[in-house]
């Protein structure tokens, strides 16, 4: 099972969208540094999950949320700046 999530910084406004296969590695690798953004506004928590069964649904969902669509949709959601 895929998974399509979204982080949020502790201490900025910033956030992070992404796709992964295995979620608490991810959110490990993240903030452990491992990635040249993310590394910037560490700690981050997951604010936001939705499971795929195939990696074409799980890539459209994350493209969508990139999006300025997608961000509008999440403030929305979380009645925050994202």
């Amino acid at each position: 099972m895929l998974v399509v999530y979204v982080l949020k910084s502790d201490i900025q406004n910033k956030s992070y969208v992404g796709v992964t296969n295995d979620m608490k590695r991810r959110l490990k690798e993240h903030n452990s540094g491992k990635n040249l953004y993310t590394k910037r506004y560490l700690p981050w928590k997951v604010i936001h999950m939705e499971g795929f069964d195939n990696f074409t649904g799980a890539r459209k969902r994350e493209k969508f949320l990139k999006s300025t669509t997608g961000r509008r949709f999440l403030k929305k959601i979380f009645n925050k700046t994202i």
